[in-house]
């Protein structure tokens, strides 16, 4: 009798069975604790716990307070860098916003007036021109203009300002870094895990070290935006510097280069296209934190919208998001029309000063005529109040309208959601017995990445638990993964439609962009409106906000596939469907695995933004720590929110190496 073969492989059935085994736990944690006299197998007692946050608190009060250099403290030195920061930045709020005045109070004389918004305006076009087409100028140039009609000019102006300061520095910063980390491997080795905190804590977890190093204001903003933004700079430069070809390298020891002019004058030079990618990240970044930035004395659109969420003004919060992500745009545009625009041809012939420099002194021709004209019409200098247009009271009539007519179907599906999927799930991860949870996270980096993966699971698991933060973690994990879930559920079916449909692609790479673009806090508002605080509507923000990923990279996992194979599976018989079940979704895998890492680390850093709205999780410590000052526990939680990242990230990475491999498209050692 020929023997039966199972449908599953061993290591799925034992997979299987400790899911078992915690559904099973989940349940019965709470009377086996009591049965054999173990609180400690749901909740790790309060002695057994590091006081490592109070210890960080104290910590910052030594460095704060007491902390010296001989002749100066080190509260000094970071005023003094503060001062540093701050001349850049009212230089560029000057010309943008304020102007520059002379004394203070009413004895103040304004000596020169800010630019006119027209002259931006022409500035920002002829931008566009020189660095692309007529088409790029009018775009920026339109998306400017949109500014100063929907009345948003002088916010947008402040947070420019910042903007102008910060990429600078990110980007100089970022390269001096990313060129040591080429340099020396073993910089590179100490660098790497600060990146990897740097992008992962959540950002309001060093607001309040920054604040009490750097006092309230922009410029403590502006270095928030720094820590922030660098990070993508500096992996980019080492990455763009190690692509450069062995011939360009070998060229320069050819010639004779030293170190620095082999630097300076071929790896940089060579590398420039890479760089400018590097470039463009900063700026989105940057962009990306002017709402948290607000918080601490940024001010600009995304004060605006910090405000509104306050209020609830749901039309002055969206029409201030939007001009984020206008701004956003033509900046974005811009920076990558400078990424790939040709280098200069040189004539055969010396240029005078005025055919070398037309832009230039076209622009310094229009600020100084506008300016001009502005003191006998007004309007010229600064965008009339009566021509300015207002969106506000149609989105406020939309979503009243929404409430009134729609609001038994939403609260149906509120306390649906709530009912069958969010309510049991936390109550399931809140079950679990903590050291078979740190059993499983364990056994599953060994499986994919044996013991330095299965090391890092326990260690950075067991931060969690001995700081106390182990049901907030869990809160944090169960509307982490439910988000992320039904961002999954709806993003790769989407994602799958944008790649095998031309047109609807298009719609949707369009409505993705936009998504993305828009600042995370304008999705709390119109949420909060219609479902009001809680969960759910944490839920509902978070899946909004990290959807792109999940539709970005499964749409590209699916048009990377080799037509070859497409092509077989068809000569082979396949229909559409089996072409899509057996051969694309399998060979895609790996990217869409991909994308719902991404889709993590989004969602995870949006949880610390959905504090906001009542929810009760690891965002909610960063949160109120921030609100009181309190240093070690923001640190403490925030740090914890990366840990959570990081295995998450370790863990999904670690199977894609292994799809790949299973599927061939890599050597089997490859990861």
């Amino acid at each position: 009798m020929k023997a039966r073969t199972l449908p599953l492989s061993p290591l799925a059935v034992t997979w299987l069975g400790l899911a078992a085994a915690t559904a099973v736990l989940a349940q019965t944690s709470g009377e086996l604790a009591k049965a054999l006299d173990a609180r400690w197998l749901t909740k790790l007692p309060r002695e057994l716990r590091l006081p490592l946050k109070d210890e960080i608190s104290a910590f910052m009060k030594w460095l704060v307070e007491e902390a010296n250099f001989g002749l100066f403290t080190f509260t000094d030195l970071t005023r003094g860098i503060a001062w540093l920061l701050a001349q850049p930045y009212e230089l560029a709020k000057g010309l943008l916003v304020g102007g520059f005045v002379q004394g203070l109070g009413d004895e103040a004389v304004q000596l020169l007036p800010p630019l006119s918004w027209a002259a931006v305006i022409f500035v920002v076009a002829a931008l566009g021109h020189y660095a692309k087409s007529l088409r790029l100028a009018v775009f920026v140039g339109l998306c400017f203009l949109y500014l100063a009609l929907f009345g948003q000019w002088q916010s947008a102006m402040v947070t420019l300002a910042s903007i102008l300061i910060a990429v600078p520095l990110g980007v100089a910063g970022g390269l001096l870094l990313g060129i040591a980390g080429y340099r020396w491997p073993w910089f590179d080795r100490l660098l790497t895990p600060v990146l990897d905190l740097m992008q992962t804590v959540p950002v309001f977890a060093y607001l309040v070290p920054i604040l009490f190093l750097f006092g309230f204001g922009p410029v403590s903003a502006l270095v928030a935006t720094l820590v922030y933004a660098m990070p993508p700079m500096v992996r980019i430069t080492t990455l763009a510097l190690r692509g450069v070809p062995s011939e360009v390298r070998e060229f320069g020891v050819m010639v004779g280069c030293t170190s620095r002019q082999m630097t300076w004058r071929i790896m940089v030079p060579s590398a420039m296209p890479g760089l400018m990618v590097g470039v463009n990240q900063v700026i989105m970044l940057s962009l990306n934190m002017v709402i948290i930035a607000s918080m601490i004395g940024a001010g600009g659109l995304g004060y605006d919208v910090l405000t509104s969420l306050r209020r609830l003004d749901i039309g002055g919060g969206l029409e201030a998001g939007v001009a984020i992500v206008v701004l956003a745009i033509a900046l974005d545009r811009l920076s990558q029309a400078f990424v790939k625009r040709p280098p200069p041809e040189h004539g055969e012939g010396p240029l005078s000063f005025v055919m070398r420099h037309p832009y230039a002194l076209t622009a310094l021709g229009v600020i100084l005529v506008t300016g001009l004209l502005g003191l006998v019409w007004p309007f010229l200098q600064s965008y009339p109040a009566a021509a300015q247009f207002t969106t506000g009271p149609f989105w406020e009539n939309l979503v009243r309208s929404i409430n009134v007519n729609f609001f038994d179907q939403l609260e149906a599906v509120k306390t649906f959601m709530l009912l069958n999927l969010l309510i049991p799930v936390k109550r399931f991860l809140l079950g679990v017995p903590w050291p078979w949870f740190i059993l499983l996270v364990t056994l599953a980096g060994w499986q994919l990445g044996r013991w330095k993966l299965a090391l890092l699971c326990l260690l950075l698991s067991a931060f969690i638990l001995v700081n106390g933060l182990w049901e907030d973690a869990m809160v944090t994990l169960y509307l982490c993964g439910v988000s992320v879930l039904i961002a999954a559920a709806i993003g790769i079916p989407v994602g799958v439609l944008a790649a095998q449909n031309a047109r609807a692609g298009r719609v949707i790479g369009g409505v993705i962009d936009t998504l993305q673009t828009l600042p995370s806090f304008v999705y709390l508002i119109p949420v909060v409106m219609l479902f009001r605080v809680g969960d759910f509507s944490a839920m509902i923000a978070v899946v909004l906000y990290a959807l792109a990923p999940a539709v970005r990279y499964t749409a590209h996992g699916i048009r990377s596939i080799d037509p070859q194979l497409i092509e077989a599976g068809t000569v082979s018989g396949c229909t559409r469907w089996q072409l899509l079940w057996r051969i694309k979704l399998p060979l895609a895998l790996p990217e869409i695995m991909l994308g719902v890492n991404q889709t993590i680390m989004l969602a995870l850093s949006m949880l610390v933004i959905t504090a906001l709205v009542g929810t009760r999780d690891l965002g909610q410590e960063v949160y109120v720590a921030l609100t009181k000052a309190d240093t070690g526990r923001g640190i403490v939680a925030g740090v914890s929110v990366a840990f959570i990242a990081i295995i998450a990230d370790r863990l999904i990475a670690a199977g894609a190496a292994r799809a790949r491999a299973r599927l061939g498209l890599v050597a089997q050692g490859a990861h």
